[in-house]
């Protein structure tokens, strides 16, 4: 290696472990604006957590808390929701999105979960994804919540949002954010991590209009007072055939 590759690498190398003390420095910052961060699914057990999960898949935590007092009362385990009628599961959830492919999903898992492992949730990323209607992410909630063992940083809107602005990541896909994330912090901080920036995009780091004089990082965040359309995804461009779906509707 030649005398400027070293000196390129050292400075890599410096440059690196900077930004790795500014951000876990925020980080705590934002730990100790919100130390109630958790997980707002409601669920009494591993199964619950589970379900709720797959079905806050594009919902909010709120509507799906809504539902599924009623939806664990009548099917409080995997033997009972492995027997049920789709059509009866529909009608449970039939107030959140893609309700029909949920219960299909829930439904299917449930049986799953009975034939395979004994009417256990698997504690592994493998054995989770198997599972109909769970991905990684899905995957990961439930194995740092009901486990404290995460695979890696759970990444929904708000975490890709809140890293994006905060210059910890350049990416825009959530795989990708999730491996940067992992880099960036030791494994025991995966599953919080995800917590603590969740609760700060509902609480001050809104999508629209972020309240950046109340944030606890403003000083340090690259887009603090400028940060309404970082991280957001761009607006869908209507076309023609939706133009002309809505004059059909």
């Amino acid at each position: 290696m030649t005398v400027e590759a070293k000196v390129g690498r050292a400075r890599v190398s410096k440059a690196r472990a900077k930004k790795v003390e500014v951000v876990r420095e925020m980080y705590a910052r934002l730990s100790a604006r919100h130390p109630d961060a958790h997980c707002e699914l409601d669920h009494a057990n591993v199964f619950q957590l589970l379900v709720a999960t797959v079905l806050s898949a594009q919902t909010t935590d709120v509507a799906v808390n809504r539902i599924t007092p009623a939806l664990f009362a009548r099917y409080p385990d995997p033997e009972a929701l492995a027997e049920a009628e789709l059509a009866e599961v529909e009608g449970l959830l039939n107030t959140i999105g893609m309700f029909r492919q949920k219960a299909r999903n829930i439904v299917g898992l449930a049986k799953m979960l009975v034939e395979k492992y004994g009417g256990e949730v698997p504690g592994s990323l493998e054995e989770l994804v198997e599972l109909p209607g769970v991905g990684r992410k899905t995957a990961n909630v439930v194995l740092g919540v009901a486990f404290g063992m995460p695979e890696g940083v759970v990444v929904d809107t708000h975490v890709q949002r809140i890293t994006q602005r905060l210059g910890w990541t350049r990416e825009t896909r959530p795989e990708k954010i999730e491996v940067e994330l992992g880099a960036l912090f030791p494994r025991d901080d995966w599953a919080m991590l995800s917590h603590v920036l969740i609760f700060h995009g509902r609480r001050i780091c809104f999508a629209r209009k972020p309240d950046c004089h109340a944030c606890p990082v403003n000083d340090a965040c690259p887009s603090a007072f400028q940060a309404e359309n970082v991280g957001r995804k761009p607006k869908r461009r209507r076309s023609t055939n939706d133009a002309a779906a809505r004059a059909d509707g």
